[in-house]
């Protein structure tokens, strides 16, 4: 049997006007059994959507802040930087993805983009935001945890790993505030934020607010992740 191939989007350097790439992203499909492919970023929506269609899903990555004009805000000054072609790109194959019920697995950046894709909007900045005192934005390693997370006994995520409660890494700044038309939360942190969300009308949409990319050579649970997308 071929080896599915995976869409993963590619990471911007400002400062070096460069495409690059964790290797964790890549490293986990592979472990999966799959093959990924990273996809062109500055030459259009049409030749990005041209590789996209030889693809069997789609890998949204971490990255730069979505821009708050996709829901309908103003960029305030605790935001962080925003790459107007990542946001273009992502958008167009999400919804394609969606159209050919292509599954979709979301990290960071990822579970933002696909919530305000969907209609929901994002806190700009949590610690000027919030009055959350739960750890958020963690220092290397990377491997370790950060804080807890509680899981919805009634998901398809409970039904993957078989735990209510979950250390979990984590390095954003930025997260869901108001939940997205048609998506549903698998999992929140203590501070009630959503960290983990699935489609519920399409076959495998799922995204995460924590890093699986980054710990899945030793923890199980981020390895069912990236074994269920790419099973999917």
């Amino acid at each position: 049997m071929a080896k599915k191939i995976i869409a993963v989007t590619p990471l911007w350097d400002d400062e070096k006007e460069s495409i690059w790439m964790l290797p964790g992203y890549m490293n986990g499909i592979r472990a999966a059994g799959a093959i990924p492919v990273m996809l062109p970023l500055h030459s259009g929506i049409e030749d990005a959507a041209e590789v996209f269609e030889m693809c069997d899903g789609l890998l949204l990555t971490g990255g730069h802040d979505v821009s708050p004009s996709l829901y309908n805000e103003e960029k305030k000054d605790a935001c962080g930087a925003v790459c107007e072609a990542r946001d273009t790109i992502e958008l167009a194959l999400y919804k394609k993805a969606l159209e050919r019920n292509k599954p979709v697995l979301g990290i960071c950046r990822g579970i933002q983009l696909i919530n305000v894709i969907q209609g929901g909007t994002l806190y700009q900045d949590l610690p000027t935001e919030t009055l959350s005192e739960t750890e958020h934005h963690m220092s290397p390693p990377y491997t370790d945890i950060a804080h807890y997370v509680n899981i919805n006994r009634e998901s398809a995520l409970y039904d993957l790993i078989g735990t209510e409660r979950l250390g979990v890494n984590s390095y954003h700044h930025q997260a869901i505030k108001t939940l997205g038309e048609n998506l549903e939360a698998m999992a929140w942190s203590d501070d009630g934020l959503a960290e983990a969300v699935r489609h519920r009308e399409k076959s495998f949409v799922w995204a995460f607010q924590w890093h699986p990319e980054f710990d899945f050579e030793s923890n199980p649970v981020s390895r069912r992740i990236f074994d269920a997308f790419v099973n999917a």
